[in-house]
């Protein structure tokens, strides 16, 4: 099978590149930009075809497309930095011209790596083992909720009998090779002291993914005849009490765990004048924001996810646990220095 992957310089795009060479049945090109770096594929790196482009720049997704099966989908702007417009280039009309590109180019399938955050209503509140039903929100969190949630509806509508379209939801993906991910910038801030404890002592549960998991989903979907047109959530195997989890996390690395909480009128407020200033197109194109609504939401809401019709549709099953992730997370982490060191390019 001939798969084009996006995003393989990121986390997520990278363990798809190295599995699907490490599977050995198939060929895999990569779109990359020039700039890319992509020590992370390790010995895979020497077993793709790269395909020099930008997800902006049509000609060159057609050029990626010629001659592929199957495309998957990792690439987006993830980080709050950057305005409505950017979002939607980048999210949104990237991933329409990469969908026209594919199908033009006689691709039979397009795997999309979504979020549950498409889902997540700015005013919500808990999402307790949800499923597939659940609808689209009236009124966003972020703009990349708004802007996943548009790309996935494309992906979706575009699917035929000739062209099978799937989207898949992770949340939260961590595991071995974490750089810049939720779990890492939450540790870095444990680690400096100057994460609050925003569960003002409730359990806040999640359904977290680790990176395994959802590579796993995502070969699961290359030969799937169940999934046409449809949106899954993959999730582990166990719930995560979030600050449970980090406060474990913490106390193993040797930090304390948050304790400070700040008052919750104090906070609003707060969340409020930073959303005011970063509707500033220079301030919001230069810097992620140090608060936002979308990030406390993740952290006060639980949100658990039925993965029923993964476990139907695709055979999903979680293939590593909770515990044996971590072990290898925190070995790897090590490995590199420790979370300041690793930390160091996202301050």
């Amino acid at each position: 099978m001939k798969i084009l992957v996006t995003g393989a310089s990121g986390f997520l795009g990278g363990a798809i590149v190295r599995a699907l060479v490490a599977d050995g049945s198939h060929e895999v090109s990569i779109l990359v930009r020039r700039t890319s770096i992509l020590d992370d594929l390790g010995p895979a790196r020497d077993q793709v075809t790269l395909v020099y482009g930008d997800l902006t720049d049509a000609d060159s997704l057609r050029k990626a497309a010629t001659g592929i099966d199957v495309v998957i989908h990792s690439a987006a702007r993830v980080d709050e930095r950057g305005t409505r417009d950017r979002f939607w280039t980048e999210n949104v009309s990237a991933t329409e011209q990469l969908l026209e590109a594919a199908r033009s180019e006689g691709a039979g399938r397009f795997v999309f790596i979504s979020s549950p955050s498409a889902l997540m209503e700015r005013d919500g509140g808990d999402q307790i083992d949800v499923d597939e039903s659940l609808p689209y929100p009236r009124r966003y969190l972020n703009h990349y909720s708004e802007t996943k949630a548009a790309a996935e509806r494309a992906v979706l509508a575009a699917d035929t009998t000739e062209f099978t379209t799937v989207a898949l939801r992770p949340r939260a993906i961590w595991g071995a090779g974490d750089r810049s991910g939720p779990i890492v910038r939450l540790l870095d801030r444990t680690a400096t002291g100057s994460l609050p404890d925003l569960s003002y002592g409730r359990t806040i549960e999640a359904s977290l993914c680790h990176v395994d998991n959802i590579v796993h989903a995502c070969q699961l979907a290359l030969s799937s005849n169940a999934v046409g047109g449809k949106a899954y959530f993959i999730a582990d195997a166990e719930t995560t009490d979030v600050w449970g989890f980090l406060g474990e996390v913490a106390t193993r690395l040797g930090f304390q765990p948050p304790t400070r909480r700040p008052n919750p009128r104090v906070l609003t407020a707060v969340v409020a004048t930073i959303e005011t200033l970063w509707r500033i197109p220079a301030v919001a194109n230069r810097w992620s924001p140090p608060l936002s609504r979308y990030a406390v939401a993740l952290m006060t809401r639980t949100a658990t996810y039925n993965t029923s019709a993964a476990r139907r549709d695709l055979g999903y099953a979680p293939v590593i646990d909770r515990a044996t992730g971590l072990t290898g997370f925190l070995t790897w982490l090590d490995e590199q220095g420790g979370i300041e060191v690793l930390a160091q390019d996202l301050r």
